[in-house]
Formats: C-alpha cells, sequence, structure tokens
C-alpha cells in the first residue's frame, strides 16, 4: 500500500468541552481551579508530549483572558497573569526570567507547561533555575485505557467517522499509548477512507499501523502536545 500522505498544519483547537478527565490530568485540574495556593504565583504544569498540558494551558488561558506565549520563540515584555507553553524550551532566558519577575512584583499568576519538572530542566541563568525551581510543579501522567477510548471515540465524532469494532480495537491495542498517535491514526485513516472512497478496513489499519511504527519523530510529537 502506498505511504498515506497527510497534511499536518492544522492547528489544534483547544476548546474546554473537547479536553477529557481522567486520573493523569486530575491533580493537575485541582491546582489550576487554585491558583492562590501556587508557590510564588507560578504552576508548572509537565509531562511527556500528547499528554494534554498545552491544551490545559490554552483553557486556563481563556478561562481569564490571559494570552497565551510560546516560550520557543522571542518572549516579549508583558503585564499581568501569563500562560507560557513549552517553558523549557526558551531561548532567550533573560526575557523568561523578566516575565517571572514582573509577574511576581504585581501579584499575577503564571502558569508555564513543559517537558520535564524544574529541578530537571537545565538553564544558563541560574537566576531563572531558582525562580522556577521555586514554583509549584504538577505531572501529568500517560493517558489510561480509558481516557484513550474516550479520545478516540471523540475524533470519530469529529471527522464523522464510525469505525467497525475490530478497527477500533486494532489502533487501541497497537498503537503507541499517546493521544498523538491516535490523533495520527485517526487523520490517515479518514485520508484513506476520503481517497478509497469506502469504509476503513482491518487491512488498511493494519498497514497504516506498520507505517506508524517507524513514525513520531519528537519533532512532530511536540508539535501536537
Amino acid at each position: 500500500m502506498k505511504q498515506l500522505a497527510l497534511p499536518f498544519n492544522d492547528a489544534p483547537a483547544y476548546a474546554a468541552e473537547d479536553f477529557c478527565p481522567a486520573p493523569s490530568n486530575e491533580l493537575a485540574l485541582r491546582w489550576l481551579d487554585s491558583p492562590e495556593g501556587w508557590a510564588a504565583g507560578r504552576l508548572v504544569l509537565w509531562g511527556e508530549p500528547g499528554c494534554g498540558k498545552t491544551h490545559l494551558l490554552h483553557i486556563w488561558a481563556a478561562t481569564r483572558g490571559v494570552p497565551v506565549l510560546d516560550g520557543a520563540e522571542t518572549l516579549p515584555a508583558a503585564l499581568g497573569p501569563l500562560a507560557v507553553d513549552d517553558a523549557d524550551l526558551a531561548p532567550d532566558e533573560v526575557a523568561l526570567f523578566h516575565l517571572l519577575n514582573t509577574a511576581a512584583e504585581a501579584g499575577q499568576p503564571v502558569l508555564l507547561a513543559a517537558r520535564q519538572p524544574p529541578a530537571r530542566q537545565t538553564y544558563r541563568l541560574a537566576d531563572l533555575a531558582s525562580r522556577l525551581r521555586a514554583s509549584l510543579a504538577v505531572e501529568i501522567g500517560p493517558p489510561d485505557e480509558a481516557l484513550l477510548a474516550a479520545l478516540l471515540a471523540r475524533l470519530e465524532a469529529e471527522r464523522q467517522m464510525q469505525l467497525a469494532p475490530p478497527v477500533r480495537n486494532l489502533l487501541l491495542n497497537r498503537l503507541p499509548r499517546a493521544p498523538w498517535a491516535l490523533r495520527e491514526a485517526m487523520a490517515r485513516l479518514d485520508r484513506a477512507a476520503l481517497d478509497r472512497g469506502a469504509r476503513v478496513t482491518v487491512g488498511v489499519a493494519t498497514a497504516l499501523l506498520a507505517d506508524l511504527e517507524q513514525y513520531g519523530s519528537k519533532s512532530h510529537r511536540e508539535a501536537i502536545d
């Protein structure tokens, strides 16, 4: 079977109704509702790519009208509460340090997302490392079976697809146990169904999984976190 080409330029929509609460993110959800309890006014959500930390960061920011900054890009000067994604990838550590200081002086909360907890991050700027290690850090764990099944059902609904039970079981049992893998698989299956003009079969799904096992580069997983 030929490679299933897929455009990856669809920006994810981080709607609150699309987030699936689960034991893996229960602690993070509780702390997001209590910013007054954040150590030094900062909360760092951390976990592997695809765990949902960026989704939660966007939900928190949208609820409070807070700007979301991309830590991997140039950080602007900002006042008030902040949400910083990819905080551990900040190329300008001085800019991030000043943002944290400005928010702390104004008594404003800052929510950050990262792949590692502050204690494991390596910053050249000692003062920045100190600030972040003084923050509250909460891990979002990998998704469990119930969460992955719920996500797959949601992806089916979003794409108006109805997978046969054998295909659904194949995806849940064979794919890497991460949301990014389900999203990637469903996008490819959707494309295959459109190309073929027919429902996805176990054979198509099996061929897709064989390719997907070699897929999932670090850069792509991080892009759809």
